[in-house]
């Protein structure tokens, strides 16, 4: 979960409120959610390096049907375009696909 609103942070409390539920969609559809806070960083349309703090949300699914991924795919495009972001990744079977 990234902790910025395009390339301008957001509040600790609203990164916690996307963290928190993305962990709440996550249990929901998979049981269970785990989240891991780390530093991300990336480059920006101007060349800037771009640096953040980010949340890793992540379920683990012993059945994972075409409807689950597809119901992923559409949450991570939500974060993307609420939180103004270039791209956001998904990681499924230890692949990583971007939502560009």
């Amino acid at each position: 979960m990234p902790s910025t609103n395009g390339s301008d942070p957001i509040s600790t409390d609203e990164h916690n409120k996307w963290v928190d539920n993305a962990m709440s969609h996550f249990s929901i559809m998979f049981g269970g959610a785990t989240s891991v806070d780390g530093n991300g960083a990336w480059v920006d349309d101007k060349g800037n390096l771009i640096k953040e703090k980010v949340t890793i949300v992540y379920s683990f699914a012993q059945k994972l049907n075409n409807s689950k991924i597809d119901d992923v795919a559409n949450y991570a495009k939500q974060i993307k375009e609420e939180l103004h972001q270039s791209t956001v990744s998904v990681e499924v079977n230890g692949k990583m696909y971007f939502v560009e």
